[in-house]
């Protein structure tokens, strides 16, 4: 008799006037010790269900969270975003520190931490939309709304390849009130979420709420990144969404930025299938856009224009009843399909609230599958 698995998946019970689909939670695994068939489960109920948590893994040690997370792809080898560049003009430069005995996994989180994983005396910052939002909240209203900080997929988007997972880790969380989230779109929309929660909208969802039309469009179209895009993009604000960039003009040209091999530059199909249920996913990184490629030759290259045509076409997968916002508890490890997902920060702490996550995502060691693989 062939042995069973002990790992059981559960769906995620969203509260009521919600509409997500996805999410559940994994039980029974010992991440320390995971032979292939448990392992097997947890890949299918991760690309069943796009974001799969796993609770109570408090003695997770770094060195595990990376081999688990190079189970989803046991050719790559390297953080996700590799060593940048000119680090200091990254939009991603304040959010991580690396652990320096486990590389590829990095912290993130909030406040001043004397000693943890081999990194001494460190301050961590939250991530706050008023540093990339061309309209933030008032100082007034900061304290009890937020916004969704950046909208993206984890990914280089130059050089590297997308990571198909990521890995994010629980470690000291501490518990708020709950905040109201704003858009400040036209759209008057809002969602109450947990400080901190990390939100995920799923792109499958976001692929078929397009008409038809769209469907062919985003099927048949490839979306060119910009080189060196979080340096690139440093000058420029985000929508009060969270879905992309205001169009001003301030993005740095191209001879401000560190040199450019044109074969890194990113040209990626807009929709990416699902590696187990052959989904697709309307999986654009809405920050990081530069030019569109159509199926007839044209490249559509106003920034304006293809920011317009992307936030139109992703819009309304990030409406309040798609919004899965994570209520973190110390001790939760959540693992999400990179490739299926877009997830954002949200809230904002007081500079002595301290906050840790470990954070892993590896860069695949090839590109997404396509609409037609």
């Amino acid at each position: 008799m062939a042995i069973q698995s002990e790992i059981t998946v559960h769906k995620i019970a969203h509260p009521k006037g919600s509409k997500v689909d996805f999410g559940a939670e994994i039980r029974g695994a010992d991440l320390e010790n995971l032979s292939e068939l448990d392992f097997a489960v947890i890949r299918r109920a991760l690309y069943e269900n796009s974001v799969v948590l796993l609770k109570n893994q408090q003695t997770l040690s770094p060195r595990a969270q990376f081999e688990l997370t190079q189970r989803f792809d046991p050719v790559s080898t390297s953080y996700g975003h590799g060593k940048t560049i000119d680090a200091k003009r990254s939009v991603l430069h304040p959010d991580l520190k690396t652990i320096p005995h486990q590389p590829q996994v990095q912290v993130i989180g909030n406040g001043p931490v004397a000693e943890y994983e081999g990194l001494k005396n460190i301050t961590l910052k939250h991530p706050h939309h008023k540093t990339f939002h061309a309209d933030p909240l008032s100082e007034a209203d900061d304290r009890d709304n937020t916004r969704f900080y950046r909208w993206h997929i984890d990914a280089a988007l130059y050089g590297l390849h997308a990571p198909r997972v990521t890995t994010l880790m629980a470690v000291k969380v501490p518990k708020t009130e709950p905040l109201n989230l704003r858009y400040d779109d036209e759209s008057n929309d809002e969602i109450s979420v947990p400080r901190g929660s990390t939100a995920f909208a799923s792109s499958y969802k976001t692929y078929d709420l397009l008409s038809e039309e769209d469907k062919q469009f985003a099927r048949t179209t490839k979306v060119q990144y910009a080189p060196h895009p979080y340096i690139w993009m440093s000058p420029a604000r985000s929508r009060s969404d969270g879905l992309g960039l205001v169009s001003e003009g301030k993005e740095l040209p191209y001879s401000e930025l560190p040199p450019i091999e044109k074969d890194k530059v990113k040209i990626l199909p807009m929709t990416w299938k699902n590696p187990v249920t052959g989904q697709l996913a309307l999986q654009v990184h809405p920050s990081a856009i530069e030019k569109l490629h159509l199926a007839d030759g044209t490249v559509i290259d106003d920034l304006k224009e293809v920011r317009e045509i992307v936030h139109r076409m992703q819009r309304p997968g990030i409406a309040p009843e798609f919004v899965y916002p994570i209520d973190w508890e110390e001790g939760d490890l959540a693992i999400f399909n990179n490739h299926g997902v877009l997830h954002s920060v949200t809230g904002s702490f007081l500079p002595e609230e301290v906050r840790i996550f470990r954070q892993c995502n590896l860069a695949a060691s090839e590109g997404p599958l396509g609409p037609d693989n």
